[in-house]
């Protein structure tokens, strides 16, 4: 049986490859105000163009302060992104190195 390739993907903050069930998957969800917000999409099924990142505060910050978002998702302007600093502010904090295998 042939092994399927694992989907990578690069992270807008860090600019590392990694594959995507790794990295948070981040829409642009617009009102009808014309105001734009950037969502989370853990399930990644939200319709629309996407941008991914680990879903690490460092990660985050550094693609806020480069405004990736803003080219990544094809953007003018400049999102909201409450609703995304607030779901990576609430995930477990990571390492960032890889966990030992046990049985090794």
């Amino acid at each position: 049986m042939a092994r399927r390739a694992m989907p990578e993907r690069t992270c807008v903050g860090c600019r590392k490859r990694a594959p995507a069930s790794e990295l948070l998957r981040v829409v642009a969800i617009g009102d009808e105000a014309g105001h734009t917000s950037l969502r989370p999409d853990p399930a990644r099924r939200l319709p629309g163009r996407g941008a991914n990142m680990h879903p690490d505060p460092a990660c985050f910050a550094q693609a806020v302060r480069r405004r990736a978002f803003g080219r990544a998702l094809r953007l003018t302007g400049v999102p909201d992104h409450g609703a995304l600093a607030e779901h990576v502010d609430a995930q477990p904090p990571t390492t960032g190195q890889a966990r030992p295998v046990e049985g090794r």
